[in-house]
């Protein structure tokens, strides 16, 4: 049985200290064999730095995925092609920096992992989520021997379409973005693990992982603030997926809470 965490997105500096601090016990205590992490939101709560992306490697994440916020670091675009372990979303313009997919090897399983953006109200220009996806398995045939897919996407009805058109073709489809963990792990009729969000890790006494004074001050008045990555009540959120390659099926898909002592 290969034994998969991803990790919701990681949100500043508290979602970086608990993933340093529990990863590696997890990986111990639960047998993992692999840990993929999306670290979008991990430098100050928007985009990723080289360095940073090192240190998360460091802390036992095998695989970095990237969202909507992957080039809000300035310089990035330039890091990105330095770090083979991370990819950024799929479905992006060709031309775009960075790889768009990554394959790691656990216990004789080359399993690719790779990330599209949904297009229903998100607002970084991307390509159809569902061809995208197609595109890439097809790619990837004949070079790893499963699929881990993320949907980083605002609507769970596309999340769940996505899901149910891949219900059979990959180890899983797991969304991220919305930072909210729900409660519909499962999987699904032909053997796909399925989570429409893994929620956030870092910080949910807060909006989102922000500051709450200030977000609630924008909805009331509209005006621009900065807004701050929270500190209180750290967790570390995410899917635990069991997969049998024999049947090449997923047997548990299992949403995990950590909570920093």
């Amino acid at each position: 049985m290969l034994k998969i965490l991803f990790i919701g997105d990681i949100v500043g500096r508290p979602g970086r200290d608990i993933v340093a601090a529990e990863v590696p016990r997890l990986r111990a205590e639960l047998g993992l064999n692999v840990v993929i992490a999306n670290a979008e939101n991990a430098a100050a709560g928007a985009g990723l730095t080289g360095s940073l992306a090192k240190s998360i490697f460091a802390a036992g994440v095998d695989v970095i995925t990237l969202g909507d916020h992957v080039w809000d670091q300035r310089g990035f675009e330039t890091e990105i092609a330095t770090l083979d372990r991370v990819c950024r979303p799929a479905n992006l313009p060709a031309s775009c920096p960075g790889r768009d997919h990554v394959v790691v090897e656990a216990k004789g399983v080359r399993l690719a992992v790779f990330t599209v953006l949904g297009r229903t109200f998100m607002g970084l220009k991307a390509e159809c989520p569902f061809l995208g996806t197609d595109a890439m398995l097809a790619k990837l045939a004949g070079t790893a021997d499963a699929a881990f897919v993320e949907i980083h996407a605002e609507a769970t009805s596309e999340k769940q379409a996505l899901g149910r058109h891949l219900d059979g073709r990959t180890v899983a489809v797991v969304g991220t973005h919305t930072h909210v963990p729900t409660a519909d792990a499962s999987v699904l009729p032909r053997g796909t693990a399925f989570l429409c969000d893994a929620g956030m890790t870092g910080p949910y006494d807060s909006i989102l992982g922000r500051a709450v004074e200030p977000v609630v001050a924008r909805f009331l008045d509209g005006m621009p603030r900065r807004f701050d990555v929270a500190e209180g009540d750290v967790r570390l959120s995410g899917v635990v997926v069991d997969y049998d390659p024999a049947a090449k099926r997923a047997t548990r898909c299992e949403l995990l809470t950590v909570r920093k002592v």
